[in-house]
């Protein structure tokens, strides 16, 4: 763009002057400018442009980036023309466009403003978008001339838009840097593709790299389903645009969409505790994420070996390949000879729209006989999937369809098949019904007498140990585990076979890819936690005893027994040890979001679990306590119940974990009492950790604790006002105020909240923590309570714990208490004189 000679001579000036402008403004006039070193400042201090350097490259570039996170850009005006020097300046011609100039006055970058403005000003918001206004016209979007916004480059903000502006015929998309050093336009482009139904889809160059699933009115299909936890997804379709934005939940999180050079697409919050990013997903996958990784008409899935399969009405052509493309051919040599069916697949991510037609007042039956209509109709859905309307058809090669993993959502595709194939299904079901019963029986009888010759020997060979790497958990395996005997209340064996799968040592150690730190999970009292791999693809958690842990060889005997009795599905279930060469390993149900203290505690993650998450959370573990202490065959006490002990399967269900302080007892004994104090801190009885009687109102008294850590998000050992020890005092403080709706998480909207159910659970965590073992409730009264709202609750006492303790005063003393502190939640174990 030519600049008037007097806007020329008028920059000179400046320069030569050396004229500064305040650094504190948002705004740029062209009165003013912005040169290396300096920078605009939005409103509220969010977001910053100024000049810098990438990585390791020495050019400079004028972008905009987080205050809060310099190092993150999320706009660069001058991609692909790099400064040299730190002599460029910033300015706003009086025709209204940003123009970025070098030490010549050459015009290295500007905006397209064509209208005449009277009184241009340049604006960083505190939405990160650079505005051009008429600053004699107001401050709202209509006044925009020009927005950074129209122009992403890696980046997508919230609030930023994704797609098209179809008044002005303009095409917002991200293009990912050449590299972290280079912010060039890079290979990769992320764009909304608005063929048939919008979808996301990654480019390279012109070719496609990924996509997503079709738009559900929600979020994409195929979209993690967490995220909207964290933030809400929109996208309108209109005569003037078809746009995709986002918007979290909460408004002050930075939160970033991000194309990277290697063309994955992230979705990024920062952790303010952490002071990094916290990934939320990241798409493609290695795989089936792809687009058209396995070829046409196949279906991918990547939890699956071989991830490639012909779909339905196919069959395979080329060679067997267990994790690449194949081609696969129609199983029958007409597509209109013959009666035709369809089989229906569940839970797929429908093939890409390639050839397709698209009725969007068709219902699904209507949508069926259209299809068998038309020979070369190959397969149909609904088209709004959420409401379960319109219809699709699919001609020509079905191409992309897969399976999503369990992290994701599909939807239902009916695939066009010959009946003929149908009535082979059927025919080869009726065959299997009649087959396998004569197969089961002598099968059975074998199964039976064998094992009764197993019981009739006593082998300890480890040779018989069986294979992890071949286990499946559906199926399980009966092995005889001779090495313990049954454990009693008090530790000793009993002298008993139990039966459990006993692994090879080779085995367990191949399956952690030799106990390797990438699969360690974590590690606690016991030792190191890991995650291994099974060959079929499933995973297990590898529990190893660690010869430095001050928990040994009585605690894993006894974990190992009593989880071995246990099957309730509030309780993580045992799958079988290894002790060979002195080693003591349990191999456990692996948990893949871990333990509940990782989601309440990060300020972060605790967005995740909204107010029905907590409510059934808490039912979960007491019914696993009832369990333990009511209907197991012996009654049991955990006496280490805790956050870190609850662990959280794939659906966020509850499971009690750590058995290895538990304790056994006959049905009609209720308490014990025991010199040997162990448990954490903040979470024991006070009459266990003073005097050493544990009962099953021990365990009452931690679930109450825990209540009150899941209800607040916060740890029962810190401190939350002047007058309160811990949070008990803090939750009874507020109690007695009438203040009870302040102690909930403040990341639960009020909106989610039942007040009922609020205050009865507060009523009841309050009822179990009180000092008095015998005035606490049992579990089955708790559960009792929190299922039924119309029992009439006795008010709290006073619970324990709540000023500090005097010992010589308490009625629980101890010479041994003042030594009783694990402040980082671990397991302690103390030996007190009597």
């Amino acid at each position: 763009m030519a600049i008037l000679p007097c806007f020329s001579i008028f920059c000179s000036l400046i320069l030569s002057l050396s004229v500064k402008v305040s650094l504190a403004a948002d705004t740029v006039t062209p009165a003013s400018f912005i040169r290396d070193g300096e920078k605009l400042v939005s409103f509220s201090q969010r977001f910053e442009l100024g000049f810098f350097s990438p990585g390791k490259s020495k050019s400079r570039y004028l972008g905009i980036w987080f205050r809060q996170v310099p190092d993150t850009v999320v706009w660069v005006a001058n991609r692909d023309r790099p400064i040299s020097d730190h002599n460029a300046v910033l300015t706003i011609s009086n025709k209204g466009n940003l123009v970025l100039l070098n030490q010549t006055n050459g015009t290295i970058w500007s905006t397209n403003v064509f209208s005449e403005v009277k009184n241009p000003v340049a604006q960083l918001r505190d939405d990160g978008n650079l505005v051009i206004r008429d600053n004699s016209s107001g401050n709202t979007t209509e006044s925009y001339l020009w927005q950074s916004f129209d122009y992403p480059t890696d980046t997508l903000l919230q609030g930023m838009k994704m797609g098209w502006d179809l008044k002005n015929r303009l095409e917002r998309y991200l293009s990912s840097w050449q590299s972290d050093d280079d912010p060039s336009p890079g290979k990769f482009t992320s764009r909304l593709e608005i063929k048939v139904i919008p979808k996301m889809c990654i480019f390279n160059g012109s070719v496609k790299f990924a996509c997503s699933g079709q738009w559900n009115g929600a979020a994409f299909v195929s979209a993690i389903s967490y995220t909207n936890f964290l933030y809400e997804q929109y996208l309108v379709e209109n005569q003037d645009e078809i746009s995709y934005w986002y918007e979290p939940f909460n408004r002050p999180s930075i939160m970033t969409l991000k194309l990277n050079p290697s063309g994955l697409l992230t979705r990024q919050i920062w952790n303010n505790n952490g002071n990094d990013w916290d990934l939320v997903f990241s798409f493609p996958d290695e795989y089936c994420g792809k687009y058209g990784y396995c070829g046409a008409n196949t279906i991918c899935s990547p939890d699956q070996k071989p991830i490639c399969e012909c779909l339905e009405g196919f069959k395979l052509k080329s060679k067997f390949n267990q994790t690449g493309p194949i081609k696969c051919e129609r199983s029958h040599s007409s597509e209109c000879i013959g009666g035709h069916q369809f089989i229906k697949l569940d839970n797929i991510r429908a093939p890409d729209f390639i050839e397709v037609f698209l009725n969007k007042s068709m219902n699904l039956q209507q949508c069926a006989a259209e299809c068998l209509k038309n020979c070369t109709c190959r397969a149909y859905a609904n088209s709004n999937v959420t409401e379960g309307s319109g219809c699709l058809m699919w001609f020509g090669d079905l191409l992309d369809a897969n399976r999503p993993t369990r992290n994701f959502t599909g939807q239902s595709v009916y695939i066009r098949v010959p009946a003929s194939e149908t009535g082979k299904r059927k025919l080869l079901w009726i065959l299997v019904i009649l087959v396998l019963p004569l197969v089961l029986l002598p099968s059975f009888y074998i199964f039976c007498r064998r094992r009764r010759n197993c019981k009739e020997k006593e082998t300890e060979n480890m040779e018989t140990d069986q294979d992890l790497l071949a286990f499946d958990i559906n199926m399980g395996i009966t092995t005889r585990t001779n090495e313990f005997g049954e454990v009693n209340g008090d530790g000793k064996d009993k002298g008993k076979d139990s039966w459990l799968p006993l692994f090879s040592l080779a085995s367990v150690a191949a399956a952690t890819e030799n106990f390797s730190m990438q699969c360690k999970l974590g590690e606690g009292g016991f030792g190191p936690v890991y995650k291994g791999r099974l060959l079929n693809g499933q995973e297990v958690a590898v529990k190893r005893l660690s010869s430095q842990s001050g928990q040994g060889l009585e605690e894993f005997k006894n974990e190992m027994m009593l989880i071995a009795k246990l099957q309730h599905r509030n309780l993580v279930k045992l799958l079988g040890c290894c002790v060979e060469q002195g080693e003591k390993i349990l191999i456990l149900e692996y948990m893949p979001n871990k333990s509940l203290d990782v989601f309440l505690f990060d300020p972060t993650k605790k967005r995740l679990l909204g107010w029905q998450a907590r409510v059934t959370i808490i039912e979960g573990i007491a019914q696993g306590l009832l369990y333990l202490h009511q209907y197991s065959r012996f009654r049991i006490i955990h006496r280490d119940l805790k956050a870190s002990n609850v662990l959280l399967d794939m659906d966020m269900n509850p499971k009690i974990s750590d058995f290895g302080l538990a304790r056994m007892f006959g049905g009609d004994e209720l308490q014990g009492n025991t010199k040997r104090i162990v448990g954490t801190y903040g979470y024991m009885s006070p009459e266990y950790a003073l005097d050493g009687l544990f009962s099953i109102k021990s365990d009452v008294f931690s679930f109450g604790i825990l209540m009150l850590e899941t209800l607040s998000g916060k740890k029962n050992t810190g401190v939350y006002n002047a007058d309160s020890f811990n949070l008990l005092g803090y939750a009874w403080d507020l109690w007695k105020d009438d203040k009870f709706h302040e102690l909930i998480d403040p990341v639960i909207t009020q909106d989610e909240i039942s007040l009922p159910v609020l205050v009865r659970y507060i009523n009841v965590a309050l009822l179990c923590v009180q000092d008095n073992a015998a005035d606490r409730p049992t579990m089955s009264d708790v559960v009792s309570i929190i299922n039924s709202e119309r029992l009439e609750l006795p008010s709290p006492k006073e619970p324990a714990f709540i000023k500090g303790i005097n010992v010589k005063n308490s009625s629980h003393s101890n010479d041994g208490m003042s030594n009783l502190c694990s402040v980082n939640d671990v397991t302690v174990s103390l030996v007190y004189p009597r």
